[in-house]
């Protein structure tokens, strides 16, 4: 068992067929959570009527799971978001599934979040005093509570507003500033995509630890916010720009506003995203994934290079620093391993040892690009060792003579407090064995991880969250 990201986010503004749009780019989202999905939708022409009101569906699950064809004629409107989960705070229960909606006596708001705050208990715990009750254990609620106190203490107490459904500009503008105030309370790391009935917002936290960017849908005066550029190009828009950290980008009738952070960011993204999460055909803050993976395989093949017959690399995350160090070291690439693509992140077996099992029927490799030869295999990192182990008699069953694992990220030591589902330091192998005490343990001829000093000469920058690397956190 790896590393599990939270989720993926997405706002789409201004567009007739919203939540479809947020399907297909939630489908091209997918890869970032698999354990539940929703969107929320809302017709910002009815917003401040009588019966404007955010309609949302979801569900376990995946996103062709959970959402058929008649839910898209309940979800009418132009304003979305949509969300992918994988639980970090909360449990995995539809009770934690996203977007939350809440719907007051002044409007309606839904949010969607990617990431993971480090003060959500003290938050929570001071809204429960100020009388909020909680319908979930996701510290994705305490956000959207927090929002709605800020409005009302800035509108005056429910009830005293004649403006509902934030059809005012004045509410708006009271809404914006409530939003912002939060983002200013909240810590740890989060890309927020926050609606009401006429209006869509983009937050990225102050050190950008999760990605955020905007879109422009080619048809029409329409916009997309989505965790990464592949989802824009999954609904056929132009990508714009990555919202910059500590940014709130707002979407209505009047436009796109940026409002900036007062201080300088500290850009510190979480080099993960680039090494395991992130599609190989997006591209987070100006650099593209499956570039920096080249770069990566070329790095580790000057760092530990060794005599062998092939290169091969393991699905999918593992494949662009294989082809990577096949290029930089001369040595030919070849597929070696498959990848059965209708397994399903969301099958759930009953024991540890069953878990570990599941390689076998998710990886298998091909006998004649393996039979007799010295392989090396590249994978994007090590967590627990036991799929690495599993890999390696994979490939010893295939007849690989010698089989020496290169790693492309440097050894994993720390657990992550900001949005990744990681194992405790105990479980981490990096964190409790030594380099041959690894090699030993998976069964390998040789191993080697590229150094910390390696991946940032890849990258070009040192701008990047290392915390599971390094145990020093941007937070």
């Amino acid at each position: 068992m790896g590393f599990r990201d939270e989720c993926g986010v997405v706002g789409i503004y201004g567009a007739e067929n919203a939540a479809a749009l947020s399907y297909f780019a939630l489908v091209s989202l997918q890869h970032r959570g698999q354990e539940s999905a929703g969107i929320a939708v809302s017709d910002s022409h009815a917003a401040g009527s009588a019966d404007a009101k955010i309609k949302l569906h979801k569900g376990m699950g995946l996103v062709s799971d959970v959402f058929e064809q008649g839910h898209f004629e309940t979800l009418q409107g132009d304003v979305s978001v949509g969300h992918v989960r994988y639980a970090t705070a909360g449990g995995r229960t539809i009770e934690n599934a996203q977007p939350f909606l809440n719907t007051f006596r002044l409007g309606s708001i839904a949010l969607a979040h990617n990431g993971q705050l480090v003060n959500y208990e003290e938050l929570r715990e001071m809204l429960e005093d100020s009388g909020s009750t909680f319908s979930s254990s996701s510290d994705t609620e305490v956000i959207l509570k927090l929002i709605v106190r800020k409005f009302i203490e800035k509108g005056g107490k429910p009830g005293s507003c004649t403006d509902d459904n934030f059809s005012s500009s004045e509410n708006q503008k009271r809404f914006v500033e409530a939003v912002v105030q939060t983002a200013g309370m909240i810590k740890g790391s989060f890309a927020l995509c926050i609606m009401t009935e006429n209006m869509l917002i983009g937050v990225r936290d102050p050190n950008g630890i999760r990605p955020l960017c905007i879109g422009k849908i080619t048809s029409g005066d329409s916009y997309i916010l989505a965790s990464e550029s592949c989802a824009v190009d999954a609904v056929n828009g132009e990508f714009l720009r990555d919202i910059e950290p500590g940014e709130v980008i707002v979407i209505n009738r009047d436009g796109v506003k940026s409002i900036r952070a007062e201080k300088k960011p500290d850009k510190q993204t979480c080099i993960f995203e680039y090494v395991y999460f992130a599609r190989p055909d997006s591209v987070i803050d100006g650099i593209s994934v499956q570039e920096v993976r080249y770069r990566m395989g070329e790095v580790l093949a000057q760092e530990s290079a060794v005599d062998a017959d092939v290169v091969i690399g393991v699905p999918d995350s593992g494949l662009g620093a294989a082809q990577g160090y096949a290029r930089a070291s001369g040595i030919p690439y070849v597929t070696g391993i498959i990848k059965n693509k209708y397994i399903g992140r969301t099958f759930i077996a009953p024991t540890q040892k069953e878990r570990e099992n599941m390689v076998y029927v998710k990886l298998n490799a091909i006998r004649s690009d393996l039979e007799g030869k010295k392989v090396i295999v590249i994978d994007d990192s090590i967590v627990r060792g036991t799929t690495s182990r599993r890999l390696v008699q994979i490939l010893r069953r295939a007849g690989a003579k010698e089989v020496h694992f290169r790693v492309s990220s440097p050894p994993v030591k720390f657990p992550c407090h900001l949005g990744i589902d990681t194992p405790s330091k105990s479980e981490l192998i990096s964190s409790t064995h030594e380099l041959e005490e690894i090699r030993k343990e998976i069964g390998a001829d040789s191993l080697a991880f590229i150094s910390l000093e390696g991946m940032v000469r890849a990258f070009g920058a040192d701008s990047f969250c290392k915390g599971c690397f390094s145990g020093v956190y941007p937070v």
